[in-house]
């Protein structure tokens, strides 16, 4: 029950011992704590102690900082302070009565600075232990009753009441013990003769002795002590001082002399040869120093680090041959040397930074710090690049890091800023620490296409769905800011939504056709493209595409003159008269293509005689290749082929009758001419022919007469002046392009015989001005005049001309 009560009462004393808190002065904190304490014990609760939230302490960026970048035994968690990592305060502070640790509690915006002191308590984690396991002691058997031998020093790494309190004996008839204090505070015992030797009866006497510290619960450790019954030795070694003091340059090296001790024994022979050695020394020093038992000299044996250990002190002990100990203390004062470079330690860094930030914008805080002493601690810390960064010093060794010009993410997205730190030590150390800074992006810039404007050529009758063109935009913003989708800005072509006839791929730019285009309908147009970022807000621009559309060799040349409608004919008289090279008519077609595809060239594919007549390739001119002669046919028909210059090359056909004959008198016997290309029903139309000609042949006498007195009042044929379709016959979509076979406007027909249906039609040729009448205007006959003019609606004719041709119609 006794050891079980000890550990209850002394886990209670800790508890209070940590709740203990004396009250700070000048915003200093300070907190007593029993080392050895578990990882994550809470031993101080900053909040209160401040009077700040645990939010504030949050948004503050509080944090625990120390001096030096000594090892860090406690942090702040949600506002209390907690043991980081096992404390051993002997390892700390060795046989110092006070150990403390001295930390910095930093606050950020705006920066504040709080002492915290960890008093660091002891408890009884050591037990005592003698220096060798077995103490040999020599007596001489003339020693009186009552007669003192110091023996030598147990060592117990704890302090104050956990240090050696006492020491007992095991019980016997010889000796007793007795406990004393030192100068230092230290306990060591004596033995006490309380019964004469006698080597005859007894040589040598081992008993237990054992050493009691006062901590709770209380430890112990024992040495044989082995007591040899020898002649008389009645002197102890005597030290040259009782405290040496000597100073030590850090980095010494191995073997460096320290300092020497002495001491003499009055005693000869055996009993008055000293050896000595370290008596009470921590495990750490024993490996850093080392001390020659025959001369005393103490040399350096490990690393000498002032940052580490300021002080060394050091217990030498002194035998004599006889067992015989003295004690002497040894004090080391170890000098800084500038041996540390100073150390950068990022406290804060507010990366990315928006490359937006105005100059002057604080993005990190910096903390330098130089573990030597006097200058060698003085710091000077600067950035050498040209960055639009500078450092500025702020409380003690921090430094803030600021902007001191605009950011464009565009031009420089990162920065590898060098942080260089140097002391004023002789000779001068310096430290380097790059930081990488990074910016992020701002949706500053609106896409840019990579031309002014873009052209497309499409051929006409593509593919729906086919590409068309593809515009391209780049946005030298980040990710969502710098991701472009692109659309047609909504307009009509010829009167349609643009969406009708194309799309655009928002993601790639490809424009693609939703229909065929034709190229006669129309030829071009132009669309917006409007390429728009993703930011927030979005930016966008535009690009003109203009659409031209290619022609292709879709169309076959349409015929206009002669008019090939219905089963009629026309018919033209070719005066016998004409002479080589002369104009006798002309075939006029035209193609809805355009270039080489509208190119139009003319052919006789069929002929009645195919030596008397030629026509222009270019021109469609229907000339006489000879004189015409009596002999030569009276009814002459011609297949005319007209072929583009596509490719492929399209042609179409159409068939001209031509009537050799100077008189109107002779055209009865042209009936025939139809019948040509249908001999099946020759015989029945012929015999509706002949009745209809007998009906109406006096009529036909009296126009006949007619028409040849008001052709005597003006020039009869013009078989070289230049032969064309009124201007009517063209479609509105047909332009007149000279040489390519399309109508010419000098050239006009003036006059139609018309018999009707399944009968022929003659034309009389004559030349009119340029000068034409409007399409809708109608010529109307005047009573008593020659010059009659027939209604024809949609024929262009001369307002000029002073004379007309009749139209007469057969049934």
């Amino acid at each position: 029950m006794g050891p079980c009560k000890g550990h209850v009462r002394g886990f209670i004393f800790w508890i209070i011992l940590i709740v203990g808190f004396a009250q700070p002065n000048n915003g200093d904190l300070s907190y007593s704590v029993p080392e050895e304490l578990k990882e994550g014990t809470v031993f101080g609760n900053i909040a209160k102690d401040l009077g700040v939230s645990v939010k504030g302490l949050r948004d503050r960026k509080a944090r625990i900082d120390t001096d030096s970048n000594d090892k860090r035994f406690c942090n702040l968690k949600d506002g209390e302070l907690v043991v980081l990592e096992r404390i051993d305060r002997e390892e700390l502070c060795g046989s110092q009565p006070s150990c403390s640790l001295n930390y910095e509690l930093v606050l950020e915006n705006p920066l504040e600075l709080h002492r915290i002191f960890m008093q660091i308590e002891d408890i009884n984690d050591n037990a005592p232990r003698f220096p060798n396991s077995e103490i040999k002691l020599e007596i001489s058997e003339s020693a009186v009753k009552g007669a003192r031998f110091p023996l030598g020093e147990a060592h117990d790494a704890d302090v104050g009441r956990n240090a050696i309190q006492s020491y007992s004996l095991e019980k016997n008839d010889y000796f007793s013990l007795a406990a004393h204090s030192g100068s230092d505070g230290g306990k060591y015992s004596e033995l006490i003769l309380e019964k004469e030797l006698d080597r005859e009866q007894q040589e040598e006497v081992a008993l237990l002795l054992t050493a009691i510290d006062g901590g709770t619960p209380q430890r112990s450790g024992t040495a044989l002590l082995r007591v040899t019954v020898l002649d008389v030795n009645d002197n102890l070694p005597v030290f040259s001082q009782s405290v040496y003091t000597t100073n030590l340059d850090e980095n010494s090296p191995e073997g460096t002399k320290v300092i020497t001790v002495t001491a003499t024994d009055a005693d000869e022979g055996a009993n008055g040869e000293i050896s000595y050695e370290f008596s009470r020394i921590s495990d750490k020093t024993a490996k850093i120093f080392s001390i020659d038992k025959v001369t005393g000299e103490i040399t350096v044996a490990g690393v000498i680090d002032y940052e580490e250990k300021k002080i060394h002190e050091l217990r030498v002990q002194a035998k004599d041959g006889a067992g015989l100990v003295s004690h002497a203390k040894v004090n080391i004062d170890v000098i800084d040397v500038n041996d540390n470079a100073p150390a950068i330690q990022i406290k804060s860094l507010n990366v990315p930074i928006p490359e937006n930030v105005a100059p002057g914008t604080e993005v990190g805080i910096i903390n330098v710090q130089d573990k030597d002493t006097g200058g060698n601690r003085q710091v000077r810390c600067s950035i050498q690049q040209n960055v639009p960064f500078k450092l500025n010093p702020s409380i003690k060794n921090y430094y803030t890091l600021v902007t001191t010009a605009e950011l464009d993410r565009e031009l420089l997205a990162e920065y590898n800023v060098t942080i260089t730190a140097t002391d004023e030590g002789s000779p001068p150390l310096s430290s380097s620490k790059t930081i990488h800074l990074y910016l992020s992006d701002v949706n500053d810039n609106p896409p840019v296409f990579e031309e002014q404007s873009y052209s497309a050529y499409v051929s006409e009758n593509n593919k729906p769905g086919s590409s068309v063109c593809s515009v391209s935009a780049r946005d030298p913003d980040w990710r969502q800011n710098g991701t472009v989708f692109y659309s047609l800005l909504p307009s009509e072509v010829n009167g349609v939504a643009l969406s009708s006839y194309l799309s655009i791929n928002g993601d790639t730019g490809v424009i693609h056709a939703v229909r065929a285009f034709d190229y006669e309908q129309f030829r071009s147009f132009k669309v917006q493209v409007v390429a728009r970022d993703n930011g927030s807000p979005p930016l966008s621009s535009n690009v003109t595409v203009s659409v031209f559309i290619t022609d292709e060799n879709d169309n076959s040349p349409q015929i206009l003159y002669p008019t090939p409608e219905g089963n009629s004919f026309m018919t033209e008289m070719v005066p016998k008269a004409a002479l080589s090279g002369s104009l006798l008519s002309k075939v006029i077609a035209v193609d809805a293509d355009s270039g080489q595809n509208a190119w139009l060239s003319y052919q006789i594919v069929k002929s009645t005689d195919p030596g008397l007549f030629t026509i222009g390739l270019h021109s469609g001119e229907i000339r006489a290749q000879r004189d015409i002669s009596e002999s030569d046919s009276m009814k002459q028909n011609l297949v005319i082929s007209v072929k583009d210059n596509g490719q492929p090359s399209l042609s179409t056909t159409c068939a001209v009758y031509l009537v050799i004959s100077d008189n109107l008198a002779e055209v009865p016997e042209l009936k025939d001419m139809s019948y040509e290309e249908n001999n099946s029903k020759l015989t029945s139309y012929l015999i509706i022919a002949l009745v209809s000609v007998s009906t109406f042949f006096l009529t036909f006498i009296i126009l006949i007469i007619a028409v040849r007195l008001c052709h005597r009042r003006k020039p009869r044929l013009l078989f070289d002046g230049a032969v064309a379709i009124p201007s009517a016959y063209l479609p509105p979509n047909y332009a007149d392009v000279d040489g390519t076979g399309t109508l010419r406007s000098t050239y006009n027909y003036d006059a139609y015989m018309t018999t009707g249906s399944r009968t022929s039609d003659f034309k009389f040729v004559t030349s009119y001005n340029d000068n034409t009448l409007p399409s809708a205007t109608t010529l109307k006959r005047s009573p008593g005049d020659n010059s009659e003019c027939l209604n024809f609606t949609s024929l262009d004719f001369t307002d000029t001309a002073s004379k007309c041709s009749t139209l007469i119609k057969f049934k």
